[in-house]
């Protein structure tokens, strides 16, 4: 009886080419998906993309500070004049945290020394205390006198817009997206509703990245 025989398997077979190429790509592709962190400078200009961003905020802040600090059209009978903003709505199609302009605008005019504002965020917590004072709680020397709030003399709201663009679909190596930008700012006058102030901000920016890519 013949007996067939099988060549035996060496599982100690070496393929020291192939593992070291196979080591090198792994290295590679691990450090390339690897989360990295930089430091950047608030203050210099930064874009990503065609949205909205911190650099843009900014832009409007500076700008439109500037305009409402040069301006003589606002002006009180005695003293700074008494502000309250009522925010600036968002129109855009982008979730945007306009608070985040106003509260600049905000701190920029009264580091100026040319305006006063009213916190309207924490009317109801004065009025609480105000509330809880009067109530016994505290000794009548100790409290908060009512009636003598400041009364506002301008109202601080705007408008923030977006108009957006992509190219058509077809064929291009590059896709394009256009987005404009359009800030309003004004302030009205309580006595008499007229608006004394107004200026805007215009950004315009056009974005290219490649159809294929991570």
């Amino acid at each position: 009886m013949n007996t067939l025989s099988f060549p035996k398997s060496s599982s100690r077979t070496k393929h020291p080419a192939g593992v070291l190429f196979i080591c090198a790509f792994l290295t590679v592709v691990m450090s390339g998906c690897a989360a990295t962190t930089r430091t950047l400078n608030p203050e210099t200009e930064q874009h990503y993309d065609a949205s909205y961003d911190f650099s843009d905020k900014k832009q409007i802040v500076r700008t439109l500070t500037e305009s409402l600090l040069s301006s003589s059209a606002v002006q009180t009978e005695a003293g700074k004049p008494v502000i309250i903003v009522y925010g600036v709505d968002n129109e855009t199609s982008e979730h945007i945290n306009t608070g985040g302009i106003t509260d600049d605008i905000r701190l920029s005019l009264i580091k100026s020394g040319e305006y006063r504002f009213l916190n309207r965020q924490q009317r109801g917590n004065v009025q609480a205390e105000t509330e809880f004072q009067q109530a016994g709680f505290v000794p009548p020397a100790q409290r908060v006198a009512q009636g003598r709030q400041l009364g506002a003399d301008y109202i601080l709201s705007g408008t923030l817009r977006s108009i957006e663009k992509k190219q058509s679909r077809q064929w291009r190596l590059n896709k394009k997206e256009l987005i404009y930008y359009s800030m309003n700012l004004e302030l009205t006058d309580l006595q008499s509703g007229e608006i004394s102030w107004a200026d805007n901000v215009e950004i315009a920016r056009e974005a290219s990245r490649p159809i294929l890519g991570w």
